[in-house]
């Protein structure tokens, strides 16, 4: 569905930030008049995302909401959806709402849950509300949110820690993926916490901090062209003393949004590209999916899947989906900006490493997927993991097993091959 014009919009009425206690216990910020003027004019220009009265939710999706998982300085809404058959120590996959959605919208019509239940991970869906912002955008041009440590961005690091202690999830094994707003936000994420996020796909989203000297609807459309090095390093800026391998990043556009320019996509390619030390050059490019995306990756020296571009014909702004029981489909169109094409979520998850419909025990050319337990100086003699600053990462998935040693011990499953992700809760 193409997003409305400017002149369709109902006019969002400009609000202020609620005060609120900022977690070293100072006083609540208050936004001068320039700060709400210029969130109410962001509200309005990604509400074009997805403007208008929702139509009522299929709610069939169960969340749990979850309370007191941290200082929460982003007055964030923390919402779980737990598979009946969760394995011990599942991933965790954050997902981020457009503009005017909900938790329970993007539970509703994304197919993550779906995929949940079939690869057996924990689904974390954050949610923000009016209070923060009048279209219920996450705030990702706000330097007071997009920062480590501080604002949305730390109330969602807090989200993941809690999903790690009360549910026993793997925190080396843990993701994000947004649309819109919630995209650029999964920008952030992946930049102010690389040592949290292994892997995230920005759906419809922009470059890390693009508001940094300039304005958000100017990076939004037509947005902002700068080289690949200026745009690494801005993520490199966002956590400076981080020393070990950068996540992996997946990105999805429909090549007719005129919400948040495509060119978007080039932008946000040239950044993660850069920062893995890789051309701007895709190694390889195919077709997937019946509509034929085109589907451009970036691979790194050890065969792995650093960055991938995903472009989606045909369609505009949202995050794309393919109702039906077929094994590739997923996701429903109950709701604004989930356009019918292919199911973006379970080739999200392939990207992730979660996916076990494809793989499944077996690689996609159809062998048998392998597995090894063993120390993790045997894993890195094997060519299975590497070491970087003392600690052991899985080849492909640069999932964080611990330290260098004999006394560290995992199974690591290769699926497909060359690609090793953490199989310590069983290997088929």
């Amino acid at each position: 569905m193409r997003p409305p014009s400017a002149s369709q919009q109902p006019p969002a009425a400009p609000r202020a930030t609620p005060a609120r206690t900022t977690p070293a216990g100072r006083s609540p910020r208050r936004p001068g008049r320039l700060l709400v003027r210029l969130l109410a004019v962001v509200a309005v220009v990604l509400g074009t995302a997805l403007a208008g009265p929702l139509p009522t939710a299929r709610a069939s999706v169960t969340l749990t909401r979850v309370s007191g998982f941290g200082s929460n300085p982003g007055a964030l809404t923390m919402y779980v959806y737990r598979p009946a058959a969760l394995p011990a120590h599942p991933p965790v996959v954050v997902a981020l709402h457009g503009c005017t959605q909900s938790a329970q919208v993007y539970a509703d019509n994304s197919g993550l849950p779906q995929l949940a239940d079939q690869d057996g991970f924990l689904l974390v869906l954050a949610e923000t509300t009016t209070a923060n912002n009048a279209n219920t955008c996450f705030n990702w041009f706000q330097s007071t949110d997009n920062r480590r440590d501080q604002g949305e961005a730390l109330s969602v690091r807090q989200m993941v820690g809690q999903a790690v202690t009360a549910y026993g999830a793997d925190p080396r094994r843990v993701y994000v993926t947004g649309l819109s707003a919630g995209g650029a936000m999964t920008s952030v994420m992946l930049a102010t916490y690389p040592d949290v996020f292994t892997a995230g796909a920005v759906v419809a989203g922009l470059p890390y901090d693009c508001t940094k000297d300039n304005s958000p609807y100017l990076c939004m459309n037509p947005g902002v062209d700068l080289t690949p090095d200026a745009w690494a390093q801005r993520v490199r800026d966002a956590a400076p003393s981080y020393q070990g391998p950068w996540p992996r990043a997946a990105i999805w556009y429909g090549d007719q949004d005129t919400t948040v320019a495509p060119r978007n996509a080039t932008e946000l390619r040239d950044q993660w590209t850069a920062l893995h030390g890789l051309s701007q050059t895709p190694t390889r490019t195919t077709t997937i999916g019946s509509d034929a995306t085109r589907q451009d990756q970036y691979l790194a020296a050890d065969g792995t899947v650093a960055v991938e571009v995903d472009r989606v014909p045909g369609i505009g702004h949202g995050t794309p989906v393919d109702p039906g029981t077929g094994p590739e489909q997923c996701g429903a169109t109950g709701a604004p900006y989930f356009p019918d094409s292919l199911c973006s979520s379970r080739w999200i998850a392939r990207f992730f490493g979660l996916d076990t419909t494809d793989p499944g025990g077996s690689d996609p050319d159809g062998g048998t997927a392998a597995c090894w337990t063993a120390s993790n100086y045997a894993q890195v003699q094997a060519g299975r993991a590497t070491t970087s600053g003392g600690y052991t990462y899985a080849v492909g998935s640069h999932q964080n097993m611990g330290l260098y040693n004999t006394f560290v011990t995992h199974t690591l499953k290769e699926s497909p091959t060359g690609y090793y992700t953490l199989a310590d809760g069983g290997c088929p």
